[in-house]
Protein backbone atom coordinates (compact mmCIF):
# COMPACT_ATOMS: atom_id res chain seq x y z
CA UNK A 1 0.00 0.00 0.00
CA UNK A 2 1.45 3.21 -1.13
CA UNK A 3 -0.02 6.92 -0.31
CA UNK A 4 1.96 9.80 -1.55
CA UNK A 5 1.91 13.43 -0.01
CA UNK A 6 3.57 16.51 0.44
CA UNK A 7 3.59 17.83 4.31
CA UNK A 8 1.38 20.88 4.95
CA UNK A 9 3.24 24.47 5.19
CA UNK A 10 1.67 25.21 8.34
CA UNK A 11 2.02 21.77 10.29
CA UNK A 12 3.87 22.96 13.52
CA UNK A 13 6.36 21.78 15.23
CA UNK A 14 5.58 18.63 17.34
CA UNK A 15 7.29 18.64 21.36
CA UNK A 16 9.82 15.80 22.16
CA UNK A 17 7.18 14.52 24.54
CA UNK A 18 4.62 14.21 21.85
CA UNK A 19 7.86 12.84 19.33
CA UNK A 20 8.89 10.09 21.88
CA UNK A 21 4.65 8.97 22.79
CA UNK A 22 4.15 8.98 18.85
CA UNK A 23 7.79 6.49 18.38
CA UNK A 24 6.80 4.08 21.79
CA UNK A 25 3.17 3.88 21.43
CA UNK A 26 3.09 1.73 18.25
CA UNK A 27 2.49 -2.22 18.91
CA UNK A 28 3.96 -3.63 16.18
CA UNK A 29 2.58 -7.72 16.99
CA UNK A 30 0.16 -8.27 13.68
CA UNK A 31 0.09 -4.06 12.83
CA UNK A 32 1.15 -2.60 9.66
CA UNK A 33 4.68 -1.50 9.74
CA UNK A 34 4.37 1.99 8.14
CA UNK A 35 7.94 3.25 6.69
CA UNK A 36 7.49 6.47 5.70
CA UNK A 37 9.86 8.21 2.77
CA UNK A 38 11.17 11.35 3.00
CA UNK A 39 12.61 12.04 -0.80
CA UNK A 40 12.78 14.66 -3.54
CA UNK A 41 9.76 13.58 -6.09
CA UNK A 42 9.70 17.18 -7.77
CA UNK A 43 12.17 19.77 -8.10
CA UNK A 44 15.97 19.76 -9.52
CA UNK A 45 16.60 16.64 -7.44
CA UNK A 46 13.07 14.73 -8.32
CA UNK A 47 15.47 12.00 -10.29
CA UNK A 48 17.28 11.46 -6.84
CA UNK A 49 14.02 10.22 -5.38
CA UNK A 50 12.38 7.76 -8.59
CA UNK A 51 15.70 6.47 -8.38
CA UNK A 52 15.48 5.39 -5.17
CA UNK A 53 12.01 4.65 -5.29
CA UNK A 54 12.44 2.34 -8.24
CA UNK A 55 14.60 0.30 -5.95
CA UNK A 56 12.80 0.09 -3.35
CA UNK A 57 9.42 -1.05 -5.12
CA UNK A 58 12.01 -3.95 -6.86
CA UNK A 59 13.18 -5.09 -3.74
CA UNK A 60 9.51 -5.24 -2.31
CA UNK A 61 8.20 -7.22 -5.80
CA UNK A 62 11.08 -9.46 -5.55
CA UNK A 63 10.31 -10.53 -1.79
CA UNK A 64 6.85 -9.20 -1.23
CA UNK A 65 5.44 -6.59 0.64
CA UNK A 66 5.16 -8.95 4.33
CA UNK A 67 8.01 -9.09 7.03
CA UNK A 68 7.58 -10.92 9.75
CA UNK A 69 4.15 -11.28 9.57
CA UNK A 70 3.83 -7.10 8.84
CA UNK A 71 2.45 -5.67 6.33
CA UNK A 72 4.70 -3.10 5.01
CA UNK A 73 3.31 -0.06 4.23
CA UNK A 74 5.20 2.45 2.54
CA UNK A 75 3.91 6.76 3.28
CA UNK A 76 6.20 9.04 0.33
CA UNK A 77 6.32 12.76 1.66
CA UNK A 78 7.54 14.82 -0.95
CA UNK A 79 10.46 17.43 0.59
CA UNK A 80 11.25 19.06 -2.54
CA UNK A 81 14.86 18.54 -2.43
CA UNK A 82 16.96 21.31 -0.89
CA UNK A 83 14.39 22.24 1.74
CA UNK A 84 15.10 21.20 5.24
CA UNK A 85 12.13 22.64 6.95
CA UNK A 86 9.83 21.04 4.60
CA UNK A 87 11.72 17.40 5.36
CA UNK A 88 11.63 18.64 9.39
CA UNK A 89 7.97 18.82 8.60
CA UNK A 90 7.21 15.75 6.96
CA UNK A 91 9.22 13.88 9.55
CA UNK A 92 6.97 15.30 12.22
CA UNK A 93 3.96 14.25 10.33
CA UNK A 94 5.13 10.71 9.67
CA UNK A 95 5.84 10.14 13.39
CA UNK A 96 3.36 11.80 15.08
CA UNK A 97 0.32 11.91 12.81
CA UNK A 98 0.80 8.67 10.55
CA UNK A 99 2.70 6.23 13.48
CA UNK A 100 5.41 5.61 11.18
CA UNK A 101 8.09 3.33 12.70
CA UNK A 102 10.83 3.78 10.57
CA UNK A 103 12.04 6.68 8.30
CA UNK A 104 13.57 6.69 5.14
CA UNK A 105 14.99 7.89 2.05
CA UNK A 106 16.87 11.57 2.55
CA UNK A 107 17.93 12.32 -1.14
CA UNK A 108 20.77 15.37 -0.32
CA UNK A 109 21.90 15.99 3.15
CA UNK A 110 19.75 19.08 3.93
CA UNK A 111 17.16 16.76 4.61
CA UNK A 112 18.97 14.19 6.77
CA UNK A 113 20.40 17.20 9.36
CA UNK A 114 16.80 18.24 9.35
CA UNK A 115 15.28 15.56 10.47
CA UNK A 116 17.79 13.44 12.57
CA UNK A 117 17.39 15.39 15.64
CA UNK A 118 14.10 13.80 15.39
CA UNK A 119 14.85 10.77 15.04
CA UNK A 120 17.29 10.89 18.02
CA UNK A 121 14.72 12.44 20.22
CA UNK A 122 11.66 9.94 19.35
CA UNK A 123 14.10 7.29 19.19
CA UNK A 124 12.88 5.86 15.87
CA UNK A 125 15.18 4.09 13.19
CA UNK A 126 16.09 6.40 10.14
CA UNK A 127 17.73 4.59 6.96
CA UNK A 128 19.34 7.11 4.87
CA UNK A 129 19.46 6.11 1.15
CA UNK A 130 21.66 8.77 -0.31
CA UNK A 131 22.84 11.78 1.89
CA UNK A 132 26.61 11.60 1.26
CA UNK A 133 28.25 14.10 4.17
CA UNK A 134 30.47 12.18 6.54
CA UNK A 135 28.91 13.47 9.43
CA UNK A 136 25.28 12.31 8.53
CA UNK A 137 25.65 8.82 10.83
CA UNK A 138 26.88 11.41 14.06
CA UNK A 139 23.38 13.40 14.04
CA UNK A 140 21.78 10.43 15.70
CA UNK A 141 22.44 7.40 17.37
CA UNK A 142 19.28 5.54 15.45
CA UNK A 143 20.82 6.74 11.69
CA UNK A 144 21.94 3.75 9.49
CA UNK A 145 23.34 3.94 6.17
CA UNK A 146 22.91 2.08 2.70
CA UNK A 147 24.77 4.58 0.11
CA UNK A 148 28.18 5.90 0.59
CA UNK A 149 30.09 8.61 2.11
CA UNK A 150 32.18 11.21 0.09
CA UNK A 151 35.25 10.78 1.85
CA UNK A 152 35.09 6.93 1.40
CA UNK A 153 34.75 7.98 -2.40
CA UNK A 154 37.22 10.26 -2.84
CA UNK A 155 40.04 9.55 -0.72
CA UNK A 156 40.40 6.38 -3.52
CA UNK A 157 40.66 8.79 -6.31
CA UNK A 158 43.52 10.89 -4.56
CA UNK A 159 45.85 7.81 -3.95
CA UNK A 160 44.94 6.80 -7.66
CA UNK A 161 45.86 9.44 -9.23
CA UNK A 162 49.18 9.99 -7.44
CA UNK A 163 49.81 6.99 -8.39
CA UNK A 164 49.11 7.07 -12.04
CA UNK A 165 51.59 10.45 -12.04
CA UNK A 166 49.07 13.23 -11.87
CA UNK A 167 50.99 16.24 -9.71
CA UNK A 168 48.96 18.93 -9.92
CA UNK A 169 45.60 19.05 -9.73
CA UNK A 170 42.75 22.18 -9.36
CA UNK A 171 39.41 21.32 -7.46
CA UNK A 172 35.96 22.12 -8.27
CA UNK A 173 32.90 21.33 -5.83
CA UNK A 174 29.61 21.98 -4.96
CA UNK A 175 29.48 23.90 -2.37
CA UNK A 176 27.17 22.12 0.06
CA UNK A 177 28.47 19.30 2.84
CA UNK A 178 29.15 16.69 0.28
CA UNK A 179 31.35 19.06 -1.69
CA UNK A 180 33.23 20.22 1.14
CA UNK A 181 33.55 17.07 2.11
CA UNK A 182 35.53 15.39 -1.06
CA UNK A 183 36.95 18.33 -1.49
CA UNK A 184 38.81 18.00 2.23
CA UNK A 185 39.56 14.60 1.89
CA UNK A 186 40.63 15.01 -1.79
CA UNK A 187 43.07 17.30 -1.05
CA UNK A 188 44.67 15.49 2.24
CA UNK A 189 44.89 11.81 0.75
CA UNK A 190 46.14 13.91 -2.51
CA UNK A 191 49.08 16.28 -0.77
CA UNK A 192 50.30 13.51 1.27
CA UNK A 193 50.95 11.15 -1.41
CA UNK A 194 53.36 14.00 -2.73
CA UNK A 195 50.62 16.29 -4.83
CA UNK A 196 49.91 19.46 -5.63
CA UNK A 197 46.60 21.63 -5.05
CA UNK A 198 46.87 24.09 -8.28
CA UNK A 199 43.77 26.04 -7.41
CA UNK A 200 40.31 25.60 -5.44
CA UNK A 201 36.95 26.57 -6.07
CA UNK A 202 32.84 25.95 -4.53
CA UNK A 203 30.47 26.62 -7.02
CA UNK A 204 26.38 27.13 -6.14
CA UNK A 205 24.46 24.32 -5.43
CA UNK A 206 21.79 25.02 -7.91
CA UNK A 207 22.37 26.31 -11.41
CA UNK A 208 26.20 27.28 -11.63
CA UNK A 209 27.56 28.94 -14.53
CA UNK A 210 30.73 26.62 -15.44
CA UNK A 211 32.32 29.15 -17.91
CA UNK A 212 34.37 31.59 -15.63
CA UNK A 213 35.34 28.31 -13.24
CA UNK A 214 36.76 26.52 -16.11
CA UNK A 215 38.56 29.39 -17.64
CA UNK A 216 40.10 29.47 -14.02
CA UNK A 217 41.10 26.14 -14.61
CA UNK A 218 42.23 26.39 -17.62
CA UNK A 219 44.37 29.64 -17.21
CA UNK A 220 46.20 27.30 -14.28
CA UNK A 221 47.17 24.70 -16.28
CA UNK A 222 46.88 21.81 -14.45
CA UNK A 223 47.81 18.21 -15.54
CA UNK A 224 43.86 17.10 -13.64
CA UNK A 225 40.62 18.58 -12.69
CA UNK A 226 38.42 16.81 -9.49
CA UNK A 227 35.31 17.37 -8.86
CA UNK A 228 32.17 16.33 -7.49
CA UNK A 229 28.97 18.02 -8.26
CA UNK A 230 25.32 16.47 -7.76
CA UNK A 231 24.02 13.88 -10.05
CA UNK A 232 22.07 15.14 -13.12
CA UNK A 233 22.06 18.14 -15.20
CA UNK A 234 25.28 19.80 -13.54
CA UNK A 235 27.14 16.87 -14.94
CA UNK A 236 26.19 17.28 -18.41
CA UNK A 237 26.89 21.04 -17.95
CA UNK A 238 30.04 20.61 -16.45
CA UNK A 239 31.05 18.08 -19.25
CA UNK A 240 30.28 20.25 -22.66
CA UNK A 241 31.68 23.01 -21.00
CA UNK A 242 35.21 21.27 -20.31
CA UNK A 243 34.87 20.11 -23.86
CA UNK A 244 34.03 23.45 -25.38
CA UNK A 245 36.37 25.14 -23.39
CA UNK A 246 39.33 23.18 -24.60
CA UNK A 247 40.88 21.74 -21.51
CA UNK A 248 40.16 18.23 -23.14
CA UNK A 249 42.64 19.17 -26.25
CA UNK A 250 45.23 20.67 -23.91
CA UNK A 251 45.41 17.31 -21.89
CA UNK A 252 43.98 17.95 -18.76
CA UNK A 253 42.36 14.59 -17.15
CA UNK A 254 38.89 14.94 -15.20
CA UNK A 255 39.06 12.79 -12.24
CA UNK A 256 36.04 12.94 -10.28
CA UNK A 257 33.36 10.80 -7.70
CA UNK A 258 31.39 8.71 -9.58
CA UNK A 259 28.15 10.80 -9.11
CA UNK A 260 29.73 12.80 -12.46
CA UNK A 261 28.83 10.03 -14.75
CA UNK A 262 25.91 8.42 -13.57
CA UNK A 263 24.07 6.09 -15.08
CA UNK A 264 20.61 8.54 -14.86
CA UNK A 265 22.91 10.89 -17.53
CA UNK A 266 25.68 9.14 -19.12
CA UNK A 267 23.41 9.04 -22.12
CA UNK A 268 23.00 12.63 -22.36
CA UNK A 269 26.51 13.95 -21.33
CA UNK A 270 27.47 12.13 -25.43
CA UNK A 271 30.77 11.49 -26.23
CA UNK A 272 32.42 14.01 -24.29
CA UNK A 273 32.40 12.03 -20.88
CA UNK A 274 34.73 9.04 -23.00
CA UNK A 275 37.32 8.91 -20.73
CA UNK A 276 36.59 10.22 -17.41
CA UNK A 277 37.82 8.27 -14.35
CA UNK A 278 35.91 8.30 -11.49
CA UNK A 279 35.67 6.06 -8.25
CA UNK A 280 32.57 4.92 -6.78
CA UNK A 281 30.80 2.02 -4.88
CA UNK A 282 28.04 1.03 -8.22
CA UNK A 283 28.16 0.59 -11.65
CA UNK A 284 25.89 -0.77 -14.20
CA UNK A 285 28.55 -2.89 -15.74
CA UNK A 286 29.77 -4.24 -12.66
CA UNK A 287 30.36 -7.81 -13.48
CA UNK A 288 28.75 -10.28 -10.78
CA UNK A 289 25.99 -12.49 -10.99
CA UNK A 290 23.86 -10.77 -8.72
CA UNK A 291 24.23 -7.34 -10.32
CA UNK A 292 23.33 -9.60 -13.56
CA UNK A 293 20.22 -10.21 -12.06
CA UNK A 294 19.66 -7.08 -10.17
CA UNK A 295 20.00 -4.86 -14.11
CA UNK A 296 17.79 -7.28 -15.63
CA UNK A 297 14.96 -6.99 -13.26
CA UNK A 298 15.42 -3.40 -13.31
CA UNK A 299 15.11 -2.96 -17.02
CA UNK A 300 12.03 -5.40 -17.04
CA UNK A 301 10.45 -3.43 -14.17
CA UNK A 302 11.59 -0.02 -15.88
CA UNK A 303 12.58 -0.40 -19.46
CA UNK A 304 12.64 3.63 -20.20
CA UNK A 305 15.56 4.32 -17.11
CA UNK A 306 18.84 2.98 -16.06
CA UNK A 307 19.91 1.42 -12.92
CA UNK A 308 22.10 3.30 -11.04
CA UNK A 309 23.64 3.86 -7.33
CA UNK A 310 20.52 5.44 -5.96
CA UNK A 311 18.35 2.72 -6.76
CA UNK A 312 20.63 0.39 -5.93
CA UNK A 313 20.74 2.32 -2.13
CA UNK A 314 17.09 2.09 -2.10
CA UNK A 315 17.53 -1.87 -2.86
CA UNK A 316 19.88 -2.34 -0.44
CA UNK A 317 17.94 -0.38 2.13
CA UNK A 318 14.69 -2.59 2.08
CA UNK A 319 17.32 -5.39 2.07
CA UNK A 320 18.73 -3.90 5.87
CA UNK A 321 15.06 -3.23 6.92
CA UNK A 322 13.66 -6.76 6.34
CA UNK A 323 16.70 -8.13 7.50
CA UNK A 324 16.97 -6.37 10.98
CA UNK A 325 12.98 -6.63 11.60
CA UNK A 326 13.80 -10.93 10.81
CA UNK A 327 16.39 -10.39 13.78
CA UNK A 328 13.88 -8.77 16.06
CA UNK A 329 10.72 -10.45 15.54
CA UNK A 330 9.09 -7.25 13.82
CA UNK A 331 10.18 -5.26 16.66
CA UNK A 332 11.17 -1.62 14.92
CA UNK A 333 12.04 0.22 17.82
CA UNK A 334 14.97 2.29 17.52
CA UNK A 335 17.19 0.92 19.98
CA UNK A 336 16.40 -3.30 19.17
CA UNK A 337 16.40 -1.94 15.49
CA UNK A 338 20.07 -0.50 15.51
CA UNK A 339 21.35 -3.55 17.17
CA UNK A 340 20.30 -5.57 14.57
CA UNK A 341 21.23 -3.62 12.28
CA UNK A 342 25.05 -2.80 13.47
CA UNK A 343 27.57 -5.67 11.51
CA UNK A 344 24.96 -7.08 9.20
CA UNK A 345 26.74 -7.82 5.92
CA UNK A 346 25.40 -8.88 2.45
CA UNK A 347 25.82 -9.57 -0.97
CA UNK A 348 24.81 -6.33 -3.10
CA UNK A 349 24.66 -5.69 -7.10
CA UNK A 350 27.14 -3.53 -6.43
CA UNK A 351 29.45 -6.41 -4.06
CA UNK A 352 30.04 -7.59 -0.69
CA UNK A 353 28.72 -4.26 2.00
CA UNK A 354 28.53 -4.53 5.60
CA UNK A 355 27.27 -1.71 8.62
CA UNK A 356 30.23 -0.74 10.28
CA UNK A 357 28.82 -1.63 13.85
CA UNK A 358 30.58 1.52 15.28
CA UNK A 359 29.48 3.68 12.69
CA UNK A 360 26.56 2.86 11.73
CA UNK A 361 28.15 3.33 8.45
CA UNK A 362 28.55 0.99 5.05
CA UNK A 363 31.73 -0.07 3.75
CA UNK A 364 31.38 -1.09 0.78
CA UNK A 365 34.35 -1.71 -2.64
CA UNK A 366 35.27 1.42 -4.25
CA UNK A 367 35.56 1.00 -8.26
CA UNK A 368 38.08 3.33 -10.03
CA UNK A 369 36.06 3.49 -13.36
CA UNK A 370 36.69 4.84 -16.92
CA UNK A 371 33.66 5.62 -19.00
CA UNK A 372 34.02 4.19 -22.00
CA UNK A 373 31.81 3.19 -25.32
CA UNK A 374 30.88 -0.71 -24.93
CA UNK A 375 28.19 -2.27 -27.36
CA UNK A 376 27.36 1.43 -28.48
CA UNK A 377 26.37 1.96 -24.80
CA UNK A 378 28.49 4.29 -22.65
CA UNK A 379 29.27 2.41 -19.69
CA UNK A 380 31.72 3.20 -16.34
CA UNK A 381 33.75 0.33 -16.89
CA UNK A 382 35.62 -0.71 -13.82
CA UNK A 383 39.24 -0.79 -14.15
CA UNK A 384 40.62 -0.72 -10.53
CA UNK A 385 39.50 -1.78 -7.02
CA UNK A 386 39.72 -0.82 -3.28
CA UNK A 387 37.89 -3.36 -1.18
CA UNK A 388 35.95 -3.22 2.21
CA UNK A 389 36.48 0.51 2.35
CA UNK A 390 35.38 2.26 5.20
CA UNK A 391 34.26 6.44 5.13
CA UNK A 392 38.43 7.32 6.25
CA UNK A 393 37.48 10.39 8.24
CA UNK A 394 35.71 8.43 10.57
Amino acid sequence: MITSTRPRVGYLASTFAALALAASSASYAAEDLKIGMILPMTGPFASYGQQILNGVHLYLSEHGDTVEGRKVQLIIKDDTGVAPEISKRAAQELIVKDKAEILAGFGVTPSAFAVAPLSAQAKIPMVVMNAATSSVTEKSPYVVRTSMSMPQTSAPMATWAAKEGITKVYTLVADYGPGHDAEKQFVKTFTEAGGEIVGEVRVPLQNPDYAPFLQRIKDSKPNAVFLFVPAGEQSVAFLKGFEQRGLRDMGVKIISTGDLTDEDVLDATGETAIGAITSFHYSEAHDSTKNKAYTEAYYKAYPSKRPNFLSVAGYDGMHLIYSALKKTGGDASGDKFISAAKGMEWESPRGPISIDPETRDIVQNIYIRKVEKVGGKLQNVEIDLIPNFKDPSK
